[in-house]
Order: C-alpha cells, then structure tokens, then sequence
C-alpha cells in the first residue's frame, strides 16, 4: 500500500513590487516516492538583503534537485541537513558582499512518516481531528520591537543550526505550510476557522492568501495545504535507512549474475574497490563497482561509495561516464558505461610526451570538465593522468569520484591528506582545506607532466614532505613550447594558491588565446596598445607620399 496524498498551493504578492516567496513541491516517479518521499518546501526570501527572491528560488531548485540525488542510506534527515548546510555555504559565497538570506521549511512524507527541516519564521502547522498544532518556532529575537529580526536563516551565519521534527502520519490529517505573510496578519485562530470551513484545499489555500492581504499583510503571502488521504507501508527506503547500509555482494566470479547484470571478468582490484565488467540483457557492456568484502564493516565506506555515485550523477555529461540508473539493485555497487579507448597514463606510457596539438585539445577537454564540477560545488581532488580516460571517440573522461569533495557535505578524517603525492597542492601539505585552485593545480601539474613527462617539482613518494620553490621551466624539456605555453604551465602549478588560475575558465580562455595574451614583464607591440595612434600615423604617411609622388610628376 502506498502513501496516498492530496496536495494545494497559493502565492501572492500583495502591495509589494516583487514576490520574494517561493514554493515547490515535489511528486517524483513511485520508485522514488518509495525510497526518498514526497518534498514539500516554502522558502521567504529576506528583503533587506542582495536579492531575497534570488535566495527562495535558489535554495528550493537546490534541494528539489539534490535530495533525490542523495545515497538511499541516508536518512531523510541526514539528507537534508548535508544539502542545507551546503546551500547555507553558497548563498554565503554567492553575496559579494551583501547577505543573501532566506527561510525555509521543508517537509517530506514518507510511507508511515514525516520529516520537517525548518529555519526562519515561516510556519509549518499540523490540522488534525479540528485541531491546529504549530509544529514550527518563530526564529526570531523575542526583544521589544525586534519580533521580526531573524537570529536564523539560510546565508545568515556561517554555522547554519537547522530545527528537525519527525513523526507518524495519520489518515485524514493536513499539513500547512505558510509564510509570514499569512500567519503574522491572520494569527492561529483566524487560520483554524479558514481550515474548518473550506474542505476544498485549493479553496483554502486561496481564502488564506487572500485574507492575509484583506486583513493588511504588507509582504508576499503564500500557502501550501498537503492531505494524508494514505499512510503507506513501511517500505524499502524506510527498511534502507534503518539498516544503514546495502549488503555488500560476496565477490563476483565470471559468468556469475547479480541483479540481472552478467558478470563477465574481474577489471580492477584494490583495497578500496572492485570493478567488473558486466553486461545487461541486450549484451552492453558496463563496469560495476563495488566494495571489497574486507571494507564490509569500515565506518562510513558503504555511504562512501553511494556518495560517489551520487557526485557522479550530479555531473553528468559528456566529460563524465555515463551511470546506469540500476532500478532492480539489491546490493551495494553502482555501474557505470565502459568505453573503447585507453587512459592518458597508458598514452604517455606508450607514446611517450604528447604532440602539441594533441595536447591541447586535451588541455581543453580538461579544462571544461573541471570547470563543469566546480559550478556544481564538487571537488575531485585526484585529477591525473590514470583518472582521466581517452574514449576512441576522442572524448576525454573524467574518471573516479572516490576522493570527491562537497563543500558542507563532506568531511575527511583529521591529518588526511587525499590524493597522489605528486599532484597534491602545495597548501594542502600545509593542512588548508580543500578548493578549486588545489583541483587546477592537479590540473596543471597533470597537463605539464603529459607535455614534459616530468613533474614541475619532481616526484613526490608517499608520507614525503616536498619542499617548494619554483616549478622547473617546461621549455627544459621541450624546447619547442611558445613562450605564452611556458608561462600558462607555470602559473598554473605556482607554489602559492593566489599566482594560479583563479578558474577553469579563466586558463580556458588564455589557451584559447594563445600567443594573442599579453605576457608579464614583455611590452605589448604598439598596435595593440595604442591601434587609433598607429593608424593615424600610416595614414599621415601614406598622405605624404601621395603628396610627394604628385609633386614629381607635376614637375615632370
């Protein structure tokens, strides 16, 4: 039996020149209903700050999107505090300057259960049996004349304290969501009298609406009504979040099934996975992966691998490998398209440097693939030749997520130190967190050792404590790179984090430049630098020729 629900919502902006509230609720596929639930959200935006609306808008596109992305272990909660804390750290990133600040109450219905995340003074109530419970608390300071200034809200601070609240469903009961804007002018009774008397959700939610502006509600005023009609069973998402974890499988031989997936041989095996090549039922073949039973009882190894999963669906395109959505999946491991074609390891292996040309169409690829993970808040951190995969369609792939880093979703050990020693950044030795400028400098360091087939500080051995000056010169290898090359190499693997690319995009486009970028320390011709003056000049020249060549012939 499955959870069975009746769903309305009204907005309105009111005497207000813009409607900063935003709704969204979201009925996905039964597969997911059953696994992560219904989600409904009401986000306020702050008026006072950059762009309130902005914040609404943005906060729910993230968390609709994201939540159903999120592993099936996690529970509702876990989930949605990982995603708001790192909704929280983008608003605070994304302000320049300015707070960009919002509300928001999530509420997500599952088999026999909900889950209500709530920050702000929006109101999340429950209307049961002609009852009326605020299940929410007013974040708000409760000093004279300061009952509307927020103490909480998403981009407000930088540790971001989310209110949790979860309970049983019951056949007949609502839940209502409402901004400020309605609960502040019409008040709890006004609000139970609307609910009584107007059976019909859309009618309720539109009389809300309307009374809170009637009754003189200066700001947005939105509703949301969501009915249990019913309670579902208990399901596999809920059995999921109980036991933590999928089953590892035992490991898989040839010609072994699992889950309708034909095991074929054996790709890889280290000590933190395995990966098979496997084939569905019209023959394709695929890689799954999956742990090694040796990692079946580590702490955090099986959310581990579904996080993995879940970066990759994330960014998915062309520059990634194509994942596999496994709707049957009993058991823990994802699977992922094999492609025709060979590492830029085994490239450089085989071949030694690589032509200029080669390389930079490779540089390019690369480029564009890091700079897709950063705009989606991932860090890869182990970018290098052997993660990096040349299809025989010529297009580059960026392969294994097994180190990738969300900001405000994931935490390392203390003293870890993630990656390979050569392509790790010099300031990560020195223990700073994560960034984008250590991925380009991986980046960097990659695209100089497949140009040189060296590294610009040398080889770095493992638990080595490298020391850093200046990265080797390019050109010492290879004598035939332009002199705009050698500089772009060199800044993009500076010792210090602040002479890099601050960008992908920003490399990008000096590749794409080429010998037209203006190098430090070398004086751009006077064409470039002053092109008005130089025409001018050739102009009078030309002029005067003219003059001269006219006068001869005259006195010829």
């Amino acid at each position: 039996m499955s959870l069975q629900l009746s769903f309305a919502q009204a907005s309105a902006t009111g005497p207000r020149a813009e409607n900063q509230d935003a709704l969204r609720l979201v009925t996905p596929a039964p597969e997911l209903a059953a696994s992560k639930g219904y989600l409904f959200a009401l986000a306020d935006g702050v008026s006072q700050c950059a762009d309130g609306g902005l914040a609404a808008r943005a906060s729910l596109q993230a968390l609709a999107l994201d939540y159903y992305a999120t592993p099936a272990t996690w529970g509702v909660a876990q989930a949605l505090d990982r995603l708001l804390l790192a909704q929280n750290r983008w608003l605070r990133a994304q302000g320049n300057g300015q707070p960009l600040l919002t509300t928001l109450s999530a509420l997500v219905l599952r088999g026999r259960r909900f889950t209500l995340a709530h920050v702000g003074d929006c109101r999340v109530y429950r209307w049961h049996a002609g009852q009326l419970q605020c299940l929410s608390e007013d974040h708000v300071w409760d000093q004279p004349g300061m009952q509307h200034v927020l103490k909480r809200a998403l981009g407000l601070d930088q540790h971001l304290l989310v209110d949790y609240l979860e309970g049983e469903l019951q056949p007949g009961e609502c839940y209502l969501l409402v901004s400020d804007g309605v609960w502040a002018s019409l008040g709890d009774q006004h609000i139970q009298a609307v609910l009584r008397e107007q059976p019909d959700l859309q009618l309720a939610v539109d009389t809300l609406v309307a009374s809170a502006h009637l009754n003189g509600s200066q700001d947005n005023a939105s509703a949301m009504l969501v009915q249990v009609e019913q309670p579902g069973t208990a399901n596999l998402g809920d059995t999921l979040a109980q036991l933590q974890h999928w089953p590892v499988p035992e490991p898989l031989r040839a010609g072994q099934s699992i889950d309708g997936w034909q095991v074929e041989q054996l790709r890889a095996h280290s000590r933190q996975s395995l990966l098979y090549r496997v084939r569905d039922g019209q023959g394709q073949a695929w890689l799954l992966k999956t742990l090694p039973p040796e990692r079946r009882q580590e702490p955090g190894a099986a959310q581990g691998l579904l996080l993995e999963e879940w970066f990759m669906r994330r960014v998915a395109g062309r520059h990634f490998p194509e994942l596999h959505a496994c709707s049957q999946r009993q058991q823990l491991y994802y699977v992922m398209r094999e492609y025709p074609g060979q590492s830029l390891a085994a490239l450089l292996a085989e071949n030694g440097p690589l032509p200029l040309a080669q390389w930079l169409e490779l540089a390019r690829q690369l480029l564009q693939a890091v700079g897709v993970l950063h705009r989606r808040n991932l860090l890869h951190r182990d970018i290098k030749p052997d993660n990096l995969h040349l299809g025989g369609d010529g297009q580059l792939r960026l392969l294994d997520f097994g180190l990738a880093y969300c900001p405000g979703l994931c935490e390392d050990p203390q003293h870890a130190l993630p990656g390979t020693p050569s392509y790790i950044a010099p300031e990560a030795f020195d223990g700073q967190p994560p960034s984008p400028r250590q991925d380009l400098y991986a980046a960097g360091v990659t695209l100089y050792h497949l140009l040189t087939g060296h590294y610009p500080y040398g080889e770095v051995e493992a638990f080595q404590r490298p020391r850093f000056g200046q990265p080797v010169n390019p050109a010492r290898s290879r004598p035939d790179l332009p002199e705009w090359l050698q500089h772009n190499l060199q800044q993009a693997v500076a010792a210090d984090p602040a002479q890099r690319f601050e960008t992908a995009e920003q490399w990008l486009l000096l590749l794409e430049r080429g010998d037209r970028q203006e190098l430090p320390g070398r004086p751009r011709p006077l064409l470039e630098r002053e092109p008005l003056k130089v025409w001018r000049t050739l102009a009078v020249l030309s002029l005067l020729i003219n003059l001269i060549l006219l006068l001869t012939l005259l006195k010829g």
